[in-house]
């Protein structure tokens, strides 16, 4: 039997808690949240028993439970503290939500002290495990439409619709010192929402970014609009060279139809027999998916246009099975979503993003 202790329980905590409810040899045995209240009800609403003791102190918690998992689910600045903590408490594995970090340093401490007490460190990606991204990822690695010759992305995030927030929780993403990125406005789309659009690419193509140009408007207190360019080293012989954009926008007027945030995310990626759509992440399965024109993957290859339908249409989908797989990896069965090394790179390319915008040039990555 394993146990398991979440710092954090906020609104991400409905959605990473899921994956552990039908596990019988893992017992949640701690909450930690600065407002133990607000942890009991968590317990309440997911019927977590009894026998749970709460903390509004994470290090008062790893002092007094002996913890096998941590689940670390609070705002970007504490992810370095708390693992660091955590690890040093003695449990056998950590899953820390996205970025890894604010900085280079913070996460190179996090790695050094997890290696130092054979700690697993798993950085948290559920867009990794959505039912129709692991097919397409299946597709293109099976050459279904060719070499992969490039990659766009656009995140729309809309100003209506999606779950309420929990009162002040959301705060911190204003706050520059807490949400990362720009030292002096932060970078809420830029570091923090675009870390799901770095580590998708670093899933669909081999090759490491070289280097990035962005640049940025503000809107609201949010990044917005704004636009990243990349070009992938080239340390093996492609067809094509490879390249990357992203875009992100924010629609003050449109609702996204959504159970959880009101945002949505569209990729497109060429390849060098055929071109694949692959439609929704956050949203799927609101009426939006319902329509032909949005399958969850359309691919255009050969004269002939494919659909691809037949998935769970459930955003909670991926967080169920990205849990799934940090149990197995902290069993011993299999390699943690993202490992501290892996996340620190794409921690990279967050960061060079902000550069980038801020000083008005491109970034290349090995200077970072």
């Amino acid at each position: 039997m394993m146990s398991l202790g979440f710092v954090g329980t906020g609104r991400i905590f409905d959605l990473s808690i899921l994956g552990y409810l039908d596990e019988n040899d893992i017992k949640i045995t701690a909450l930690c949240n600065r407002n133990v209240e607000k942890a009991k009800k968590k317990a309440e609403k997911f019927n977590l028993g009894e026998d749970i003791n709460f903390y509004s102190d994470y290090t008062e918690m790893f002092q007094n439970e002996d913890l096998d998992l941590v689940e670390i689910l609070i705002p970007n600045f504490l992810h370095s503290e708390v693992c660091i903590s955590a690890a040093n408490s003695g449990v056998e594995a950590i899953s820390v939500q996205k970025p890894i970090a604010l900085s280079i340093e913070q996460a190179d401490k996090m790695i050094q002290t997890c290696e130092e007490n054979g700690v697993l460190l798993s950085i948290y990606e559920n867009f990794y495990f959505d039912d129709h991204i692991r097919k397409a990822h299946e597709l293109i690695a099976n050459d279904y439409i060719g070499e992969p010759t490039s990659i766009r992305i656009k995140t729309v995030i809309a100003g209506k619709g999606g779950w309420e927030q929990e009162g002040k929780s959301n705060d911190w993403r204003s706050e520059p010192q807490k949400v990362g990125g720009d030292s002096e406005r932060g970078s809420p789309i830029l570091f923090d929402n675009a870390w799901h659009a770095f580590a998708l690419t670093r899933l669909f193509f081999q090759e490491k970014i070289e280097k990035i140009f962005a640049w940025h408007d503000t809107f609201h207190g949010l990044d917005v609009p704004a636009y990243v360019m990349f070009k992938f080293q080239q340390l093996e012989n492609h067809v094509v060279p490879q390249y990357g954009n992203m875009e992100f926008t924010y629609l003050p007027e449109m609702k996204i139809p959504s159970e959880y945030y009101s945002t949505d995310e569209f990729i497109e990626i060429v390849g060098t027999r055929g071109l694949m759509k692959i439609n929704q992440g956050t949203s799927i399965g609101n009426p939006m998916s319902n329509a032909d024109a949005f399958a969850p993957i359309i691919v255009v290859r050969d004269g002939k246009v494919e659909p691809f339908t037949n998935f769970k249409k459930d955003w909670k989908f991926s967080f169920m099975n990205a849990t799934k797989h940090f149990i197995n990896a902290a069993r011993g069965n299999a390699e943690p979503i993202l490992s501290g090394h892996q996340a620190r790179e794409i921690l990279k390319y967050n960061l060079a993003a902000v550069e980038s915008a801020s000083k008005g040039h491109e970034v290349r990555i090995k200077d970072m």
